[in-house]
C-alpha cells in the first residue's frame, strides 16, 4: 500500500496541486454561499437523496433505484429554478470581480462606510443615553447566536442601528450582530461572562459583552444606557471610555487583521503544498 501510495504522489505534479486547489476553493466557496440561506436545506435533502441512491444500487433494488434515477433526472432540471436566488448572486459576484473575496469581506470603501455609519449611530445613542450591543463577527462563525434573534438582512446604517435600540422596542434588548456590512439579526442572546473579578457598576450588557468575546474572535461595541460610556469587548477584556474615533480605528484594525488572517492562510497553504510536491 506504502508503494502504491508513494508511486501515486510522484506522479503529482505542479499543475495538478493548483487544479485540486482551485476545485476545493470554488466547492468552499458554493459551501460559503449556501450555508446561510434556505437553499442549504434543499442541497441536504439532495445529498441524502443521491446517498439512498448509491445504497440501493449496490443493494440491487431494481425497482427503487429506476425510480431514483428517473427522480434525479427531474431535480437535475429543477435545480437551476430552485437555487435561481444564489445562482444570481454568484453571477453578481462574478460580474463585480468579488468571486475570490470572502463572503463577508467588505473592500475599502465598503468598510469605511460602514464604520462611519456605526460611529455616528453609537456617537448619537451615547449623547442621548441609549443602551446598544453590536457584536461584529470576524474569522469565528456566530450562526448559533444569530439563531437566537430576529432576522434582519439589512445595510448597516446609522438610522437603522438607532431605531433597533430605541428603548421599549421589541428589539431593543439583546444584541445586533454585524457580518461585513449587513445587519444579520438583532434581538440576540448573548452568554454571559463568568469571570467574578468584574466591577459591579457593569450591567447585563457589559457581561454579555465580555462573555462573547470570550467564546469568539468578535468585537463587541457596547452603549451603556446608564452613563452613555462606549466600551469594546474583545478576548475576554473591556476597553471603556472610548471615543468614536477611538471605536472606528479598533474596529478598522480588527477587521483588516481578520482579512489578512484568511488570506495569509490560504497562501500558506498553498505554499505548504508546493514544498511538499518539490520534496
Amino acid at each position: 500500500m506504502m508503494i502504491q501510495l508513494q508511486g501515486l504522489l510522484s506522479t503529482i505534479t505542479f499543475l495538478d496541486v493548483i487544479d485540486i486547489v482551485v476545485v476545493a476553493y470554488f466547492l468552499y466557496r458554493l459551501f460559503l454561499m449556501l450555508k446561510n440561506t434556505r437553499a442549504a436545506t434543499l442541497g441536504k435533502g439532495l445529498m441524502v437523496l443521491i446517498g439512498f441512491t448509491l445504497i440501493c444500487r449496490w443493494l440491487n433494488l431494481h425497482v427503487i433505484s429506476w425510480l431514483l434515477e428517473k427522480s434525479m433526472t427531474v431535480i437535475m432540471v429543477a435545480l437551476p429554478v430552485v437555487f435561481q436566488p444564489e445562482l444570481r448572486r454568484a453571477l453578481e459576484q462574478i460580474g463585480r470581480g468579488k468571486l475570490f473575496h470572502k463572503g463577508s469581506e467588505l473592500d475599502e470603501q465598503e468598510l469605511e462606510e460602514m464604520l462611519d455609519s456605526v460611529a455616528h449611530a453609537t456617537k448619537v445613542m451615547s449623547k442621548n443615553k441609549v443602551g446598544a450591543l453590536m457584536v461584529f463577527e470576524r474569522a469565528t462563525g456566530l450562526a448559533e447566536r444569530i439563531e437566537t434573534g430576529v432576522p434582519i438582512d439589512g445595510l448597516v446604517s446609522s438610522g437603522l442601528l438607532q431605531n433597533i435600540f430605541v428603548k421599549d422596542t421589541p428589539l431593543h434588548d439583546g444584541a445586533v450582530v454585524i457580518r461585513g456590512n449587513r445587519v444579520v439579526a438583532a434581538c440576540c442572546l448573548l452568554p454571559l461572562t463568568e469571570n467574578r473579578n468584574l466591577s459591579q457598576e457593569l450591567g447585563t450588557r457589559h457581561r454579555a459583552a465580555i462573555g462573547m468575546s470570550e467564546q469568539s474572535d468578535a468585537m463587541i461595541l457596547v452603549v451603556s444606557e446608564e452613563t452613555g460610556t462606549i466600551s469594546i469587548a474583545r478576548n475576554g477584556e473591556l476597553m471603556r471610555y472610548l471615543t468614536v474615533d477611538d471605536v472606528k480605528e479598533i474596529l478598522r484594525t480588527a477587521i483588516f487583521r481578520s482579512h489578512a488572517a484568511v488570506k495569509n492562510s490560504l497562501v500558506d497553504k498553498i505554499k505548504s503544498l508546493w514544498g511538499g510536491e518539490k520534496k
